[in-house]
């Protein structure tokens, strides 16, 4: 009885659902993702340690030789310096978490209280300041602030748009409208969803460079007892954030144009 009752406010609830509404959604859904992807390695919350942009661990494994390395036995020199650590780091936008013993992690946006945590022994090449620094020089999450920002303005004004309701014919029968939106609402619309895109492609494209060319040149100096990793779960709600404001300045756009020529088809 429920799930019938449950279906028929579903159906009575789904032709009222306007076209501004499903773009409504996708900007909600883009602005949780890229606030989930800000909020990684900000707290030991469960989930937001695996948010990270860039990784770096100790790991006893056979060094790599080339001959570009003019003293390729430094890997046996840095291989007694770090012994048996086995910390790891993680760097988020704003914040840093470290395991120093394969345990739980400790998180916090101050290098300096992580470090006092642990001992020479657990952190031997400080991989913990090494992070603090790409996080303060290299990582830059401002524009995603902004973008979210004006995302935000755009389903406002997206809210604004009108939606179905009941008028009076001249028969006087009840029938269902929906006007056309405003166009100079729906134009604003569109450009602040537009600029809020190029930001966040601009943003994840630095953030995946970045993170790519820092734990590539980090595992190299520490051949053989370091290794580095780019975070996948950033990288994948980066990406999926940028798609979704992409359909929906699409989206903005079509339904623009296709206002406008409806106009001019009427106007002849």
């Amino acid at each position: 009885m429920a799930n019938m009752r449950f279906a028929v406010g579903l159906r009575r609830l789904i032709p009222f659902l306007g076209y501004h509404h499903v773009l409504m959604i996708l900007i909600a859904a883009g602005i949780i993702l890229l606030s989930l992807l800000l909020a990684g390695c900000s707290s030991t919350s469960p989930g937001i340690p695996n948010i990270f942009l860039m990784s770096l661990y100790y790991e006893n494994y056979p060094p790599t030789f080339n001959p570009a390395q003019v003293d390729p036995g430094v890997t046996t020199a840095l291989a007694n310096i770090v012994g048996q650590a086995q910390l790891e780091v993680r760097v988020g936008y704003f914040g840093i978490c470290i395991n120093p013993d394969g345990g739980s992690f400790l998180c916090s946006n101050n290098a300096s209280s992580l470090a006092s945590q642990v001992s020479v022994d657990q952190d031997p090449l400080n991989l913990i300041w090494v992070a603090s620094t790409f996080k303060d020089s290299i990582v830059f999450p401002y524009l995603i602030i902004v973008a979210i920002i004006l995302a935000f303005i755009c389903f406002i004004l997206l809210a604004t748009f009108p939606g179905w309701h009941e008028e009076t014919d001249e028969r006087g029968s009840e029938r269902d409208v929906k006007p056309f939106p405003s166009r100079p609402v729906s134009q604003v619309a569109l450009a602040l969803i537009f600029v809020a895109s190029v930001f966040v492609l601009v943003s994840v494209l630095w953030q995946h460079t970045a993170s790519v060319a820092a734990s590539t040149i980090a595992q190299d100096l520490g051949n053989g007892s370091v290794k580095s990793g780019v975070g996948t779960t950033a990288m994948i709600l980066g990406w999926f954030g940028f798609a979704l404001f992409i359909i929906v300045t699409i989206g903005l756009l079509v339904m623009i144009l296709s206002i406008s020529l409806l106009d001019r088809l009427t106007d002849d």
